[in-house]
């Protein structure tokens, strides 16, 4: 068993035996299929197709901030730590997005396929001033169409997943 706190990545290999559980009152497991059909097979049949299983204690992330990366601005104080894929054109990947608290910005997204889930905290968004704020608690998302931009503002700390299959600015 391996018990991996809030925030924390996890990564397991298509055909491998695993089991997930929960160890608290109030727990949230993301589960993101990069590829499909998802085939839940029973232990007995399962397979080692070469890949090995990544798990990743949030103390461990490696956060990189306006200083290292160029679609964050350096007045956000943003952080991202990268996860899975590649940044080459139209490669799906993965990253979170760590907005500091009292966060006012706008995230651009570039990118035909975005969404975003809240891992911890909370965020208040819109995409324009005059729609409705929805306020996102941990398990929410939120996805863009290509070129828009989403409001957003957190009142603490908050670890956003991202998924995309091209750039996102964050400002």
């Amino acid at each position: 068993k391996q018990w991996l706190p809030a925030g924390s990545y996890w990564q397991q290999p298509a055909g491998e035996a695993h089991i997930t559980a929960a160890d608290g009152e109030e727990n949230l497991a993301f589960l993101d299929i990069q590829e499909g059909p998802y085939l839940v097979k029973p232990t007995s049949e399962a397979f080692d197709n070469g890949e090995r299983p990544v798990n990743v204690d949030k103390t461990n992330l490696v956060w990189l901030n306006a200083n290292d990366i160029q679609w964050v601005s350096e007045k956000s104080n943003v952080e991202t730590a990268f996860l899975w894929g590649s940044h080459k054109e139209n490669q799906l990947r993965a990253a979170l997005l760590k907005l500091p608290a009292g966060f006012n910005g706008k995230i651009k997204n570039l990118s035909p396929n975005f969404r975003a889930v809240v891992i911890s905290g909370e965020v208040t968004h819109q995409f324009s001033k005059k729609d409705t704020k929805n306020d996102l608690q941990p398990g929410s998302y939120f996805g863009a169409e290509e070129n828009a931009t989403s409001i957003i503002s957190t009142a603490k700390e908050t670890i956003l997943y991202i998924r995309s299959n091209g750039d996102y600015e964050v400002k």
